[in-house]
């Protein structure tokens, strides 16, 4: 399968305008022949951008997940983007999944808050997901979230093959997307596609540097510091080659870390 991953600053606070650059950009990865596109972090209204964030944010069957699901439809290709959820009285940072015929295949809610702004704002979820579109089962974490090998091992487990991770890495923690990415690739065996931010956005300067790993831990395809559409091809296939390659899950005794430690000696 062809995915497609988009590299932005995008328009804080502008809903309207970002739809826009979704359908343009899902357009264009649909012309190249991608059957996936996925966003950064809170695309759809910046990350950066304070209380706003909180008065922007809609239901996951809101008004602008209801002009995504037609874009979806017009351009014949899913998308997977970021956007603020609310539920009652609370605000998640969320990625939802849209299969190309406008159907939500799946919304996550980042478990794993960073930082005083995130914790002060919004809820952390409490469920990770697993869904499958077209034969891909994709694993969805948000930004800080693959920096915690444990998340990314239970949707492998779950049977993900792909993880895919929007994000607003911000300067100087560079070295996750250039190093922590492709090791949680390689040690747990599966694609990770890592879907940042570029440029500034306040005070805040991002990393770039999006890319999609191999289960081998090798890069497929990244992007540098600049804003564009990157694509390659995933083939599923090739998990089980990795895999016989690289016994690591096989040879992995998880019931020692679910057991107590012991201190001292045997």
């Amino acid at each position: 399968m062809k995915i497609a991953i988009y590299q932005c600053k995008g328009t804080p606070k502008n809903v309207e305008k970002n739809l826009k650059d979704l359908q343009r950009v899902a357009n264009s990865a649909a012309e190249q022949g991608a059957k996936l596109i996925i966003f950064p972090e809170l695309f759809l209204t910046g990350y950066n951008i304070g209380d706003a964030a909180i008065d922007l944010a809609e239901p996951s069957d809101g008004q602008a997940a209801q002009s995504a699901s037609n874009i979806a439809r017009e351009t014949n290709i899913a998308l997977l983007y970021g956007y603020p959820e609310r539920s009652g009285k609370s605000v998640y940072i969320a990625a939802i999944l849209i299969d190309r015929n406008g159907q939500t295949l799946a919304n996550y809610r980042k478990t794993h808050l960073y930082g005083s702004y995130e914790n002060r704002s919004f809820e952390p979820g409490n469920s990770l997901v697993v869904a499958e579109l077209e034969g891909l089962k994709i694993g969805i974490l948000i930004c800080y979230d693959i920096e915690f090998p444990e998340a990314v091992r239970a949707l492998v487990f779950a049977g993900a093959d792909f993880i895919a991770v929007p994000s607003a890495l911000t300067k100087p923690y560079c070295r996750i997307a250039e190093t922590v990415v492709p090791t949680r690739a390689y040690e747990s065996q599966v694609f990770v596609s890592y879907v940042n931010r570029c440029g500034s956005e306040g005070n805040l300067t991002y990393c770039g540097n999006s890319c999609i790993i191999g289960p081998d831990g090798e890069d497929i395809v990244r992007a540098g510091s600049a804003e564009g559409i990157f694509i390659a091809d995933v083939d599923s296939t090739a998990i089980a080659a990795s895999r016989r390659d690289n016994p690591i899950l096989t040879d992995l005794r998880a019931e020692l870390y679910t057991s107590r430690v012991k201190k001292g000696l045997p």
